[in-house]
């Protein structure tokens, strides 16, 4: 029964893992198996109204008092049509079982009495150790153990799961880094994992590793999700927790629903119709046989020397009315069934066939993986879209920066007015310094001026962007410095400060190496206090070669201006002035601040900090709570703004939508300006449009009301 609430899984057991009957690793994603197929496929046939009606009419044809035509007229086309369907559904679901057959003989290597053996997907068992290499998907929901990169760390890419295609940091635990890739220690390694049911939260994961008589807290940063691509790793050895159907991936797939068009419905709303007209028509019929049979009936019987008893007149009409349903059947048409098949059969070739939805740069045609989906789109009424990503290239190119006041990044022409950066005009020409990413162009020269003269807020607001960040650095064969980031924003600022000489080098869990115009400075980093979407920010605690202890934290201006020192409120206005004018030109935002700590204070927060982190009740709230105890009384020195450009071909795209009368939802987390500039831009807002409106309530209430 536990292992409905919790799992304890027990590293390279078998046997004890199998008392619980955990799922194995083959999964299957078809409808139907050989047995169920003709069973469950003609359920779902006789659905349909028509196939239905033929059964019916079928069975009346075998009861001999009725008849009057042979059973065979109806039974030729009946078959005919639904083994037309049957071949259709069994096809789709042949490339189905196709597919499950070829993830589940993938080959994986697996840690099998204390060697490395090449298994199939299907066979790997929970609890199994599995060796990953670069670029292999991951066969499991796996703890990572140990990896080829320093501090256990690894990168996987969530596309399959999550869509987004920037990689992500996953990080042992440091006593399992040691066993590296020793595969003696690791066959020996029998840790206990107990954690929760299997379930589908991608971003959720509580869990307590059990070895050596120590407990370890596990969350989501030591879990890699079956359907992830490890990248960026030469390889890495992970258990497994979850297999097949308990893996998040497939406990978020759905089932195959037996989906119906709109065609469908309105032609079985009409077959009942011309049923319904059918039965009317019988029914005058037969009674009309009715008083024939007790008005002149009796006279036709003498005639014909028939009198063996009497014939009541009602029973007659009764079996005359089945007799025409019988004859009149083909008011029911069945053909317009076959003929609506054979024309989606069609559709979905000339969808497969389009030159416009030919992608030359992959080679790739469209591909209708369905008959019906042809009809399903013509039904598609609201379209529901992510802004980043979706919208926009999710490349983020580093714009503008107020610094203390000043705005850095727009051009002025002769006479100070503000001018569009254009072909013509200078970029500013990094290439003396060895370091600088040649893709990125920055037209104001002021800035370097001002870096050149050691302006120090300048100094400290670069020095900011290069340590407050969770981007890594690696060296590529070239010796050129590579960053892996996590997130676009923080590449682009990070980048940034590299050409203008704040070079951020290396980190190491206690540590972050920067190059400073050219001298190399080691920063102590004492904590990280994360991003969240609560949050809205994210810090960092360092402590620099002086031994002074800062604050550096950056975040979304309506978190962090609540934050500040009262003494902040000059620079303030600016600062949000200069904010909203970025936003107005589309531009991603974010606040940037310091704070210098004591050493004592510093001391009992972090006191504080290492208690809440092995509690077991309200962990995160604590956490949270003293993290809002630290950011506090911030210093502003100024703000970023970076842009996200639109992908190729979405104002057309959205424009030829609005034409069709579909209505589309397009979802940000934007500030308001950027957000409505983003709309124009992309035609999602139009000038022939009146009144823009905008709701800003915060309760159902006050929604309606701003609605009405």
């Amino acid at each position: 029964q536990l292992c409905h609430l919790e799992r304890r899984v027990k590293a390279n057991d078998r046997e004890y893992n199998e008392k619980f009957q955990y799922a194995d690793n083959r999964i299957h994603t078809s409808k139907y198996s050989i047995l169920t197929f003709l069973p469950i496929n003609l359920f779902e046939q006789f659905q349909r109204v028509a196939n239905a009606y033929f059964l019916c009419l079928l069975i009346l044809q075998l009861i001999p008092e009725i008849s009057s035509l042979t059973w065979f007229t109806t039974i030729v086309p009946l078959v005919l049509v639904i083994t037309m369907t049957a071949v259709k559904d069994a096809t789709d679901d042949f490339f189905r079982h196709k597919s499950d057959n070829q993830v589940n003989n993938r080959q994986s290597e697996v840690l099998i009495d204390s060697k490395l053996q090449n298994e199939k997907w299907m066979n790997v068992k929970v609890g199994d150790i599995i060796k990953l290499e670069n670029n292999q998907f991951v066969a499991a929901d796996l703890l990572l153990l140990s990896s080829s990169e320093p501090h256990g760390l690894c990168y996987v890419e969530t596309a399959e799961l999550d869509g987004e295609t920037n990689l992500k940091v996953r990080q042992a635990l440091s006593v399992t880094s040691e066993l590296g890739a020793d595969i003696s220690r690791l066959a020996r390694f029998d840790g206990i994992v107990v954690c929760e049911a299997p379930n589908n939260k991608l971003d959720k994961f509580m869990g307590i590793l059990s070895w050596k008589d120590s407990k370890h807290p596990l969350n989501n940063e030591k879990i890699i999700l079956r359907g992830c691509i490890l990248r960026n790793t030469s390889w890495c050895f992970g258990m497994v927790i979850f297999a097949g159907p308990d893996t998040k991936l497939m406990q978020n797939s759905g089932k195959t629903k037996f989906k119906r068009t709109s065609i469908d419905r309105l032609m079985n709303t009409l077959v009942l119709w011309i049923f319904g007209f059918l039965i009317c028509l019988g029914i005058i019929l037969a009674i009309g046989n009715s008083i024939w049979e007790s008005q002149i009936g009796d006279q036709f019987r003498t005639f014909l020397f028939w009198n063996e008893g009497e014939k009541s007149s009602v029973f007659s009409g009764f079996l005359t009315f089945w007799s025409y349903i019988i004859i009149l059947n083909t008011v029911v048409p069945i053909s317009l069934y076959v003929s609506v098949e054979v024309i989606r059969l069609g559709h979905s070739y000339f969808i497969n066939w389009d030159r416009k939805m030919y992608y030359s740069r992959k080679a790739t045609p469209a591909e209708a993986r369905t008959t019906t989906l042809n009809e399903e789109l013509g039904q598609i009424e609201y379209i529901f879209s992510d802004k980043t990503g979706t919208l926009t290239q999710n490349i983020m190119t580093f714009k503008r920066c107020s610094i203390n006041g000043k705005i850095y990044g727009e051009v002025h022409d002769d006479l100070g007015q503000k001018m569009e950066v254009t072909q013509e005009k200078e970029p500013v020409n990094f290439s003396v310094k060895s370091q600088v990413v040649r893709e990125f162009q920055f037209f104001d020269h002021s800035l370097l001026e001002s870096i050149e003269l050691g302006d120090p807020k300048v100094h400290e607001f670069l020095r900011l962007l290069t340590l407050c960040h969770t981007v890594m650095s690696e060296e590529n064969s070239a010796g050129e410095l590579i960053y892996q980031v996590q997130s676009p924003d923080e590449g682009a600022l990070v980048t940034a400060a590299r050409n203008f000489g704040f070079i951020f080098k290396s980190r190491t869990p206690e540590t972050i190496t920067i190059e400073e115009l050219g001298t190399p400075v080691t920063y102590q980093l004492l904590a990280i206090l994360d991003f969240n979407n609560t949050r809205k920010r994210m810090s960092v605690i360092v402590r620099n070669p002086e031994g002074q202890i800062k604050l550096y934290s950056k975040g979304a201006d309506t978190i962090l201006f609540e934050k500040l020192h009262p003494s902040n409120e000059d620079l303030l206005s600016l600062t949000s002035d200069h904010l909203s004018e970025f936003a107005g030109e589309g531009l991603r935002t974010l606040a940037i601040a310091y704070r210098d700590l004591d050493d004592k204070y510093f001391k009992e927060w972090h006191k504080m900090l290492e208690d809440a982190n092995v509690a077991t009740e309200e962990r995160d709230k604590r956490i949270d709570g003293l993290y809002e105890e630290i950011e506090r009384d911030l210093m502003l020195l100024g703000a970023t703004a970076v842009e996200d450009k639109l992908q190729e071909g979405v104002i057309e795209t959205v424009t030829s939508l609005s034409l069709a009368n579909i209505k589309i939802w397009v979802l940000t987390g934007d500030k308001q300006e950027t957000a409505i500039n983003i709309g124009y831009a992309c035609n999602m807002l139009t000038d022939d449009m009146n009144d823009v409106f905008v709701i800003a309530g915060n309760t159902a209430i006050e929604v309606r009301e701003e609605l009405r």
